[in-house]
């Protein structure tokens, strides 16, 4: 189907569009989680590699977590083909030059979501375990619910994968003209709020895992603003060539 066709498709058809893509999106992450669930005992096994032992309090639990794991495992092994589907539905509302551009977003993005999830599980979970295992003291010994612990490396894992991706984001708003850096430099008072209020909702309830997420992500705030003021640079001498679709750009990304 050629982009002008799908431009010209009417509500419906997007709907239908929409429903085609879920099917896609969620078919790809049941097969990769059904895959995951032959492994899922040792993928456990990995991912409870900072603590010594976890225990599970129920009959049922163990299994429960198993399942959730292969889901898990499912949605990241299946994130390239959700980041695309994702992407070819946007597309049709694109003008041509912004299509060039979907592609490299796609490869884009699916690196800064593993590399976000990586980041978190390798280096940001062990600190934060050994650091929260402190607590206990001498005369307390840790009993890690597996179900718990899994809960816990889920929130943060996601989280991470998930805010890794603003920068991408941010870029592809900047190149289309929705988002201009000096947007970005006056909001960044509002932007440390609403990144509290994330990190207070996505982590789980302790500070260390808040900060943990909080100041990668303002960071990711700051190279964003950066990115989106180099790439505007780049879009004026370009569209100086060609003044028939020149988006408005400020020149301070850190006034405000």
């Amino acid at each position: 189907m050629s982009l002008d066709t799908l431009s010209d498709m009417p509500f419906l058809d997007h709907l239908e569009e929409l429903r085609i893509r879920l099917i896609k999106s969620i078919s790809a992450v049941l097969v990769f989680a059904i895959a995951a669930f032959v492994f899922s005992e040792q993928i456990m096994g990995f991912m409870s590699g900072p603590v010594e032992k976890v225990y599970f309090m129920a009959p049922t639990e163990a299994f429960m977590v198993q399942i959730k794991i292969s889901l898990l495992v499912g949605v990241l092994a299946a994130a390239p083909v959700l980041i695309y589907q994702l992407w070819m539905f946007i597309l049709p509302g694109l003008y041509e030059k912004e299509v060039k551009i979907v592609f490299p977003i796609v490869i884009a993005s699916t690196i800064f979501f593993y590399g976000g999830g990586a980041f978190c599980l390798f280096y940001v979970i062990p600190i934060a375990l050994k650091f929260l295992m402190k607590f206990g003291g001498d005369n307390l010994e840790p009993l890690i619910s597996v179900s718990e612990y899994f809960v816990f490396v889920t929130r943060m894992v996601l989280a991470f994968a998930i805010v890794f991706e603003l920068p991408v984001v941010s870029y592809f708003l900047g190149r289309v003209g929705i988002l201009s850096s000096r947007m970005l430099g006056k909001g960044r008072r509002y932007a440390v709020v609403i990144i509290l209020v994330l990190s207070a909702v996505l982590t789980p309830p302790d500070i260390f895992s808040q900060m943990a997420l909080g100041v990668p992500l303002y960071l990711l705030y700051e190279l964003s603003i950066l990115i989106v003021y180099l790439t505007g640079k780049r879009e004026k001498h370009r569209y100086d060539k060609d003044d028939s679709e020149k988006p408005e750009r400020d020149k301070d990304p850190y006034a405000g």
